[in-house]
């Protein structure tokens, strides 16, 4: 087998979160009078972490008066409703359990908020990933490859026997700047001309693609 460690993305890639992420903000925006948004607004904004989602969902973005209130409250709600509507991808569970027992070892690296991204990694894989790093203090979050540089050392990963697995032109970015291979997905958050605009390397539409091409 070509990779001995997969590292995903996870919103977009391993769980659908758009709802409960949409909940989240809403709940945040509603709060403090501001409109809220819809599912596709959401989705367009996600991929550069929490605080760049809540900067382009109140209206004066960073610079609002309100902004760091809407963010503490937004996390602050998702990180206790994070897994109302969220639920892994079709066959990705089946996937995970198929690379442990081939002896790949699987990690998640993602801009979710640290501690949110720990959460869910725990709540629906378990054993099935090694690790997991969200966006936190002190270290640059995707596309700088920072934290997926982090979890290679921690698993003591080569670049050559890496692949990062990711659904935008984040993901994308980030792989290069870390120099491993990437895949990306297009059942996630941008649609599969926007990864081909993003100069996507190979684009695979299911769990049974994705397998195959980790194991070409």
């Amino acid at each position: 087998m070509r990779y001995d460690t997969v590292i995903f993305d996870l919103d977009g890639t391993l769980l659908d979160t758009l709802d409960d992420l949409t909940d989240g903000v809403n709940h945040a925006l509603a709060n403090f009078g501001y409109p809220l948004a819809n599912r596709e607004q959401i989705r367009a904004r996600l991929g550069y972490g929490s605080k760049y989602l809540i900067a382009k969902s109140v209206p004066g973005g960073y610079d609002d008066e309100n902004y760091q209130a809407v963010f503490d409250d937004y996390l602050e709600y998702y990180s206790a409703h994070s897994s109302v509507k969220t639920a892994p991808y079709p066959s990705i569970m089946q996937l995970l359990e198929e690379l442990r027992s081939l002896g790949v070892r699987c990690a998640i690296v993602s801009n979710k908020p640290d501690s949110a991204a720990k959460i869910l990694g725990e709540h629906w894989f378990g054993s099935l990933v090694a690790t997991t790093v969200g966006d936190r203090e002190g270290i640059r979050r995707k596309p700088a490859p920072d934290t997926l540089l982090e979890v290679m050392r921690q698993l003591e990963a080569k670049p050559e026997s890496t692949a990062y697995i990711g659904d935008s032109e984040v993901d994308i970015e980030t792989a290069q700047a870390a120099g491993v291979d990437c895949i990306s997905v297009s059942w996630g958050f941008r649609t599969n001309e926007q990864l081909m605009n993003s100069h996507a390397s190979l684009i695979v539409s299911d769990a049974a693609a994705l397998k195959a091409a980790l194991m070409r």
